[in-house]
């Protein structure tokens, strides 16, 4: 995994993650659910933290499920020392330290390319992740902020409602399932409505045109460069020379 693929990975892996996240929560208990998250963790580290290193310690085959035991047994130790809020800020610092250095390998290295356009995919993937994490510690904070929400006060039996409810915000679905109560819900449910929507117009849409652009030039390059073109090239400069050149006066014999 290099710079020129690692987000074709994250994209599958990050799709993958929210699939089983899905099947978690429908067909498991609570202990399954802190695996998948866990393995989003450590998902990200890899792709996007160990991308430069090929030492990287959780790029080796056999540290990667060690490590999402671990994470998951670290938040089980959180929740039950009643740190899960805690834990939660710690997720959502990783999440936009995580978002930020994909945007960082998308907008400012490089020409753009597919890996780049698909690293914007998953950085609206981790904006829905963000704001995911930022509505499950609303809802612990000031219970009631969001109806049709479940009484439960695990934050990894709320967290998968909220990724649904997120992405349907950022999409500007509106479903109108899941509802926000309190000034501060509204707030960051319009407020993530109006960020999706200008992320996919402005730069998603940008990174796409500067591709075609990129992607243009040199599919046109090499006629321009081709041998026909560069023998034409070569006779309009004689016959230039030619042209130029002062004329002789006649010889005039004595």
């Amino acid at each position: 995994m290099t710079r020129q693929d690692n987000f074709i990975y994250l994209t599958f892996a990050l799709i993958l993650l929210l699939l089983g996240t899905s099947l978690a929560q429908q067909f498991f208990e609570g202990s399954v659910q802190r695996l998948v998250q866990s393995a989003t963790i450590v998902t990200l580290l890899v792709a996007v933290w160990g991308v430069d290193s090929k030492d990287f310690v959780l790029r080796k085959t056999f540290i990667f499920p060690i490590a999402i035991l671990f994470f998951s047994f670290f938040g089980a130790w959180l929740d039950d020392a009643g740190f899960d809020q805690v834990y939660l800020l710690l997720l959502l610092s990783f999440f936009i330290s995580s978002a930020l250095r994909t945007a960082k390998q998308v907008l400012f290295t490089g020409d753009i390319d597919g890996n780049k356009i698909l690293g914007a995919i998953c950085l609206y993937l981790l904006m829905g992740l963000i704001w995911a994490v930022l509505y499950t510690l609303i809802q612990l904070t000031f219970a009631g902020s969001f109806t049709n929400i479940s009484s439960n006060n695990e934050w990894f039996s709320l967290f998968p409602d909220f990724i649904y409810f997120s992405f349907v915000t950022i999409t500007t679905l509106g479903f109108g399932d899941i509802s926000p109560v309190l000034p501060i819900s509204r707030f960051l449910v319009y407020f993530e409505a109006i960020v999706g929507q200008f992320y996919l117009a402005i730069l998603v849409a940008s990174l796409v045109g500067s591709h075609m652009s990129n992607f243009g030039a040199h599919h046109n390059s090499p006629q321009q460069n081709s041998p026909q073109h560069s023998s034409t090239n070569n006779k309009s400069t004689k016959n230039n020379q030619l042209s130029n050149a002062p004329n002789e006066p006649p010889n005039m014999g004595s």
